[in-house]
């Protein structure tokens, strides 16, 4: 018999050099059994942490009386229950849902949404967005070249409108905010017609472009333009919801109410399962045959999902996220101040980040990848992001508490120490 010689693609690159064995809650253990605080959460999918016995015990007992029942074939009751549950913590008057598997799946079917319903084939995004890496959703992204380049032509019909990126433009948040959304009707009268303009689709916080929350003041603005000219207001909520941003949903900041809402990772605690949802006026524009999929809305994934609602709302984590993420970003903020080389520190709840600039104010990627890599040497495993990927960005587990925030900002300190003397 030929010796094995297959791998994993060369192009797959770990952001630390940890072999995982277990989880459990906020950290995970290599196969030496080292401990690591786990301050990525499996990029903000892990919201209630490794292995929550209440998640671990919901799907075992699913995985024991029905695994797979495709619901377009048969219904399951895990997923009738996961969608009634659901209807407690959407946005009012957002009450029909359409499930997957990724993020990435829920964008495309979002944008098909949007097409269908309004007859219109144009959508418009934000500079330094992130919504997936499959077709649509790549020609969706502008996070960094990476997702599109060598891929193109991309899809058509997608404008690019800039984000009110405050330290960027070396601006106040109001000046970001009034230069976006003028720069927004710009586009409208230039680039996308209204009356051609099917969507726009925002992150409440940039994620995979260097985590700068959207302004509240921004997000009235884009709803009160989507009223007026008769287009939808997407909001991605697959790495700001179910509690991450210290509110249910990354929206509930800035007070409005989306057209469709995406959501995906935190929603089943590291089971694939992602959806949209819309009011019923809405979802019931939806051409037949537009929405299907061999494994969505998996009845595993389904129970997974139930069990993590109880447990955000059981255990109070969506509040926890808000008051933990006060004290994290405090922490960030006083190791930015004893070190120059951290420019900013933002985010919301528990996803917060420190860009690392040069004093001529470009991007410090080197230190940033040097304090990531020196952080996870001392046990704690952080991400990097955003363009150039001078971003170092936080999402632990929503279960984090003051110990492991204090612990992980000591480490976070060590770390930057290092990486900048």
């Amino acid at each position: 018999m030929a010796e094995p010689s297959a791998a994993l693609s060369p192009i797959l690159k770990q952001a630390t050099p940890v072999l995982a064995a277990r989880g459990e809650g906020v950290y995970i253990y290599d196969e030496d059994d080292r401990r690591y605080l786990d301050f990525t959460a499996g990029i903000g999918v892990t919201s209630t942490g490794h292995c929550h016995p209440k998640v671990v015990e919901a799907a075992q007992r699913q995985v024991g009386t029905l695994i797979h029942g495709q619901y377009t074939t048969v219904m399951h009751r895990p997923l009738l229950q996961l969608t009634e549950r659901l209807g407690t913590v959407l946005p009012e008057g957002i009450d029909r849902l359409f499930y997957v598997n990724s993020g990435s799946e829920a964008v495309e079917a979002a944008l098909r949404l949007a097409r269908q319903a309004t007859g219109r084939q144009n959508a418009i995004v934000f500079q330094g967005s992130f919504h997936g890496r499959t077709m649509a959703a790549a020609s969706l992204t502008t996070s960094g070249v990476k997702i599109r380049a060598g891929i193109g032509p991309l899809m058509p019909g997608v404008a690019i409108a800039p984000f009110p990126y405050a330290y960027r433009y070396g601006m106040t948040e109001d000046q970001a905010v009034e230069f976006a959304l003028r720069e927004f009707d710009y586009l409208l009268a230039t680039v996308s017609s209204p009356r051609d303009t099917a969507a726009v689709f925002i992150e409440p916080v940039l994620g995979e472009g260097g985590y700068v929350p959207a302004p509240p003041a921004f997000l009235t603005g884009l709803r009160e333009r989507a009223d007026r000219h008769g287009f939808l207001l997407v909001l991605d909520e697959v790495q700001t919801g179910f509690g991450r941003t210290g509110r249910f949903w990354g929206h509930d900041h800035a007070g409005i109410t989306p057209d469709i809402v995406i959501t995906a990772k935190g929603l089943a605690s590291g089971f694939p399962l992602s959806a949209i949802a819309a009011p019923s006026a809405l979802m019931e524009k939806a051409w037949p045959g537009s929405q299907g999929g061999t494994y969505g809305g998996n009845a595993v994934s389904c129970a997974a999902a139930l069990a993590t609602l109880e447990v955000i709302q059981e255990e109070g984590l969506v509040e926890n996220a808000a008051r933990m993420g006060e004290r994290l970003r405090a922490g960030l903020a006083e190791v930015a101040a004893a070190h120059p080389a951290i420019g900013d520190v933002r985010g919301l709840g528990l996803m917060l980040a420190s860009e690392f600039t040069a004093p001529d104010g470009s991007p410090a990627t080197e230190a940033a990848t040097r304090a990531h890599q020196i952080a996870a040497e001392q046990g704690l495993l952080l991400l990097t992001c955003g363009p150039h990927g001078n971003v170092v960005r936080m999402i632990p587990p929503l279960i984090v508490t003051a110990e492991q925030i204090d612990a992980a900002v000591e480490i976070w300190g060590s770390a930057v120490a290092k990486a900048t003397s």
